[in-house]
């Protein structure tokens, strides 16, 4: 590899005999080898992962102009968390690094691993034998739209007149659609409840609107993720699945389990580099 590359860091981990011997097989996001450094000082019980990518692509303005071109942008993403997924399927306990983790060269990066250490060790310790696992709840109540031909003639028992009679209908209507939103938004917190009982750790993210959403019917009211041990990710699932059974208009997706990515990225510490 050139000198002039920069060098992409994809991970934090600890340096074991699997994670070394997985390394090597991997590709990166330039379709670089990717290989593992440790820090300058402190001793070798930490890695980053990293690959060096050209700097026409990933120097501060070329990078800044490609994370707006959503093809390139995908591809990367893709990418990047292939080196992380397999690192994590090599059995390291591995805590992802921000998309485009660019250092100037291998010394930069040895002395971030350095200055960083207490940070990178606690973290890492807190996630192994953890996994982040995402569910997403969609509301869809059955609802009467407005416009409908029930709302808009009148009531024959009621003997009312038109008028009043399309106020009372519209009462009806709001009082019955607010009725089911109720009971989904209530179901939606008990599910929350449950799920934050099976795991130890909660992000709440943005809910997805419009084409973020997908096609599938009802409106995104939940998109959480959780950091969930390992041997509990089957008892989070069904404990999911069965508090959302049989609740009217209410819909669960349960994605993973993926390396943390959401419970790895902690706001960065002061700290001063390593003596």
């Amino acid at each position: 590899m050139s000198d002039t590359n920069l060098v992409y860091a994809y991970a934090v981990l600890r340096r074991t005999p699997e994670a070394a011997a997985a390394t090597p097989r991997l590709r990166g996001v330039a379709g670089e080898p990717i290989h593992l450094i440790t820090p300058a000082v402190t001793g070798p019980q930490l890695a980053f992962a990293v690959g060096h990518v050209p700097p026409a692509d990933y120097d501060d303005i070329p990078l800044q102009a490609h994370l707006h071109d959503v093809d390139w942008l995908e591809a990367t993403v893709r990418s990047h968390h292939a080196v992380v997924a397999a690192l994590v399927a090599s059995g390291a306990a591995v805590l992802p690094l921000r998309l485009a983790t660019v250092y100037r060269d291998e010394e930069a990066a040895r002395q971030a691993l350095d200055t960083r250490r207490g940070y990178f060790l606690s973290l890492l310790d807190r996630l192994t034998g953890h996994v982040e696992l995402g569910v997403k709840t969609y509301a869809a109540p059955d609802i009467t739209p407005p416009g409908t031909d029930a709302e808009s003639a009148p009531d024959p028992v009621t003997g009312l007149g038109v008028g009043r009679a399309y106020q009372v209908i519209r009462r009806r209507r709001q009082r019955r659609n607010d009725e089911a939103w109720h009971t989904v938004t209530q179901a939606a917190a008990r599910l929350t409840d449950t799920a934050a009982a099976l795991a130890v750790d909660r992000v709440a993210h943005t809910p997805e609107r419009g084409s973020l959403a997908g096609s599938a019917p009802g409106t995104n009211i939940g998109n959480d993720a959780y950091l969930v041990p390992a041997d509990r990710v089957h008892a989070f699932r069904t404990g999911i699945l069965a508090t959302a059974e049989g609740v009217p208009g209410l819909r669960v997706e349960i994605s993973g389990p993926w390396a943390p990515y959401s419970f790895a990225l902690q706001p960065e510490p002061h700290e001063e580099p390593a003596a």
